[in-house]
């Protein structure tokens, strides 16, 4: 490269007149324009020899910079604004191959009032003298710094909104309270945080039994925790999921709720020894894994407080700002309705469940010359109940009258309208109807009183005196028969409407009675799924091998175990007779 002197100083000086005065007119007025140009312009121009010394800066990079011209010259921009962002390589690159390069140029520039973070664009070219011999740079910039912000602020709201949509998908997939809040914490400890848990408001004592708390304490239950695991190695474990803690006034969880808003708070690196308090063990066990800001938002929905989201950063993870916490709170507004709904779901579920076990009560005794055994398995947790239910009924002459019938739909309403059909097929049953009639009568009825809930039913009568059963089918699946041999077949019989279409259509068919059997009705959540045939899962049934002599229970318990395999997705309800000394 060529020497610095190179560079021409006496055009870039400012005794432009002197200058000029041999000089025509013409290249007079030109020389004043361009370096107007240059020297009035909102861009910031300066000159650099090929030590990177500024050997010419104009009036706007001297204004922005807030160093007066004369005392940047000789010096380079590490010495004249240091802890400036620059990238050394682009000017650098630009003198060897001559290729002009762009770079943003960041820093704490200007004077009093005026300083603050400015971001530059700026573009550098190399020049040459007369010779050809490389004299330096030239660097022209312009201010991006509010550009550059908007962006920023572009950007950074669409990651939230990004997240915010993220979390709409993640969170909430069930009706599990559990599961709900495990989501939220693995969620926003991916996103948000270095570790997070959600601490619920005890709402009913009875289920976390320990001394009631004292006046003014809040009860919280810990459902979910999550800790990036570097974290979960520094803190030497956490209390897991169902720890219950009491919190009084000065607890941070306890003034989020009580105010409604997030609470953002940093820890001290150092506290006296002195410093007692209930918490004081727990905050210094946070200090030593590293943990320095926390922030609480509150679990809130319309209509009371749900609990709280608490989360931590620890380690060279950036406290918590104003900003994280208004993403935290639209994140924990949107999942607190996911929770609520997880708890009204289970308080309806429980609700149901309990009331269909109260209306299920054991069928009636039959005739002593007839054993019978039922079962009842509630769906998995994903469902809510159904409305199955069954009965035995002992009518006059020996006969004996066995029931089975599944009303569609679930929930509270399945449960009441089960105990109806319950009730009205007893009453009908003492009428002393043949089967068919019962069911007519009872469609009739149902459909007429503008019941809007249709229920499959079966009956069988069994009648000793002809060694006969009777049956008799509302769109119900047919019953089983376990022969004596142990295999099991169907009792072909065809299906007439559900009860309460107002359609009638039904038939009794008799068949032979069963010596040393067992016959068996069941409720389709027994062979029902959903990525099988229905006749596929009945042939199922059938290749069982079971001892019709053994215990019914035990028998039924087989029938369970084989053919209802995976979590049920709906109810299941058995009812199993026998001739008593067949």
């Amino acid at each position: 490269m060529g020497p610095d002197s190179a560079l021409p100083r006496t055009l870039l000086s400012e005794d432009v007149e002197t200058l000029l005065a041999g000089a025509t007119a013409e290249l007079g007025r030109e020389y004043r324009v361009l370096r107007e140009i240059v020297e009035g312009g909102a861009a910031a121009v300066a000159v650099l020899d090929t030590r990177l010394r500024y050997v010419y800066v104009n009036p706007h990079m001297a204004r922005i910079v807030g160093v007066p011209a004369e005392e940047q010259l000789g010096r380079n921009l590490a010495e004249i604004i240091p802890g400036v962002e620059r990238p050394e390589e682009v000017p650098l690159a630009v003198l060897r191959d001559g290729r002009p390069r762009d770079v943003l140029i960041a820093g704490n520039m200007g004077t009093g009032d005026g300083r603050k973070e400015r971001e530059w664009h700026s573009t550098y070219h190399r020049l040459k003298n007369d010779h050809g011999e490389i004299v330096g740079l030239v660097a022209i910039g312009v201010e991006v710094t509010e550009p550059r912000r908007y962006l920023n602020e572009l950007e950074r709201t669409h990651g939230r909104m990004a997240m915010l949509h993220a979390a709409t998908l993640r969170i909430g997939t069930t009706l599990d309270l559990s599961t709900t809040c495990q989501e939220l914490t693995d969620f926003v400890v991916r996103d948000l945080a270095d570790g997070a848990s959600v601490e619920l408001v005890v709402e009913n004592e009875s289920v976390h039994p320990r001394p009631s708390p004292s006046a003014g304490v809040m009860r919280m239950r810990r459902a979910a925790v999550s800790v990036r695991p570097e974290l979960a190695v520094r803190l030497g474990g956490l209390a897991g999921p169902e720890d219950v803690n009491d919190h009084g006034p000065g607890s941070p969880m306890r003034r989020c709720l009580e105010r409604g808003r997030p609470f953002v708070t940093s820890m001290p690196t150092r506290v006296r020894p002195e410093t007692r308090g209930p918490y004081a063990d727990r905050l210094a066990r946070y200090r030593a894994a590293g943990i320095h800001s926390t922030l609480v938002v509150p679990l809130r929905t319309d209509s009371r407080s749900v609990g709280v989201l608490a989360m931590v950063r620890s380690g060279s993870s950036p406290g918590f700002t104003a900003e994280d916490a208004v993403v935290a709170q639209e994140l924990a507004g949107r999942a607190s309705h996911a929770m609520e709904r997880a708890q009204r779901y289970a308080r309806e579920h429980t609700m149901a469940l309990e009331l269909q076990r109260a209306l299920l009560s054991e069928p009636t005794l039959p005739h002593p010359d007839l054993e019978t055994a039922s079962r009842y398995l509630p769906a998995d947790d994903s469902a809510v109940v159904g409305g199955d239910w069954y009965d035995s009924l002992a009518l006059p002459h020996g006969r004996n009258l066995l029931v089975i019938g599944d009303v569609m739909g679930h929930g509270v309403e399945a449960a009441v309208a089960m105990s109806h059909y319950r009730s009205m097929l007893r009453a009908l049953a003492s009428s002393g109807l043949p089967l068919h009639e019962m069911l007519a009568a009872a469609d009739r009825m149902v459909a007429g009183s503008g019941f809007d809930r249709v229920a499959t039913c079966l009956l069988a009568l069994g009648d000793p005196a002809t060694d006969t059963i009777s049956y008799a089918n509302a769109g119900h699946l047919p019953p089983l028969r376990i022969l004596p041999d142990g295999r099991v077949e169907l009792v072909p019989l065809s299906a007439g409407p559900p009860l309460g279409t107002g359609m009638g259509g039904y038939e009794t068919v008799t068949r032979p009675s069963l010596p040393g059997g067992v016959l068996l009705l069941y409720t389709d959540g027994l062979v029902e799924r959903r990525d099988e045939d229905i006749d596929t899962s009945l042939q199922r049934l059938t290749e069982l091998r079971l001892q019709p002599g053994g215990d019914l229970d035990e028998i039924l318990d087989g029938i369970l175990a084989h053919a209802a395999t995976g979590a049920a997705r709906d109810d299941i309800a058995l009812l199993a007779a026998r001739a008593r000394g067949a």
